[in-house]
């Protein structure tokens, strides 16, 4: 397993907190990401990131690089803002 962090901006952070559930759903039953958690920047800021432990780098690498419509519909509902930067543990 590999851990990774995913962060970007939203619009905003109470609306995509609300999405918890949904996010955890999509990865965990899509079979991306395990242990998935959420976080948000501490300054107050509309930054955000989640965490989860990944099985198969290159079917992440594949998703976040084309999320397809459903994830994009998704990330959209959620508010999520461009671009998401992925850092993996070593």
């Amino acid at each position: 397993m590999t851990q990774i962090i995913i962060t970007h901006a939203v619009k905003d952070v109470e609306h995509w907190l609300k999405f918890h559930d949904e996010r955890v759903e999509q990865l965990e039953g899509t079979g991306l990401g395990t242990g998935v958690q959420e976080h948000v920047a501490g300054d107050g800021s509309k930054n955000v990131a989640i965490t989860m432990d990944v099985k198969d780098m290159g079917a992440m690498e594949s998703a976040m690089a084309n999320p397809g419509p459903e994830m994009g519909a998704s990330m959209e509902k959620h508010g999520v803002i461009q671009p998401l930067s992925v850092y993996v543990a070593k």
